[in-house]
């Protein structure tokens, strides 16, 4: 199976973007939505999402889940993404459940979630990730709470490199887990 990668230069967010393509049919499984910015990027409980040029923001169909409890999609993603950290990167990822990655006290990536169903069945998983990359420099509401890949390494990083990693990522633990 392969992913179909849309790439946008600005969305208002990838997680509408790829909603909007499921109501026009144009949605399948691992269908990827990667902006170079979201202007209203969001996080749990519709938290807003600071997303410059710079930072890794997409959002990924998942296949439909056999999984008992769709939210282990979530742990999935936050694996996937702590590993690339660390073995990548040198990073010490810490996993705030459920969510969240922080790099000591900083937050470097949100992960968002949204199972869509039918009644009782699970007809399809979005995930969205933004994770701070390039960024090299935070407002001063945000610097004492976020940091990025290039903040901690002082070393700009492949934003496709690191995409491709967390979609190979993702589908190999999902097909671990659903075999």
């Amino acid at each position: 199976m392969s992913f179909t990668i849309l790439k946008y230069k600005e969305v208002s967010s990838t997680q509408k973007k790829i909603k909007e393509m499921i109501d026009k049919n144009k949605g399948r499984d691992w269908l990827v939505c990667w902006s170079e910015s979201q202007k209203e990027g969001k996080g749990k409980g519709k938290r807003f999402w600071f997303s410059p040029k710079g930072g890794l923001y997409f959002s990924v169909l998942l296949p439909k889940s056999c999984l008992d409890d769709v939210q282990t999609l979530t742990f999935l993603a936050a694996f996937v993404i702590a590993r690339i950290l660390k073995e990548d990167f040198s990073l010490e990822p810490l996993i705030k459940l459920p969510n969240d990655i922080y790099i000591g006290p900083k937050k470097i990536c949100g992960i968002l979630t949204e199972n869509f169903f039918k009644g009782k069945e699970l007809l399809f998983s979005i995930v969205g990730i933004g994770l701070n990359t390039n960024i090299k420099e935070f407002s001063p509401d945000l610097k004492e709470i976020a940091t990025s890949v290039f903040l901690e390494t002082k070393k700009r990083v492949s934003n496709k490199k690191i995409l491709e990693k967390i979609l190979k990522g993702l589908k190999n633990q999902l097909e671990i887990i659903s075999s």
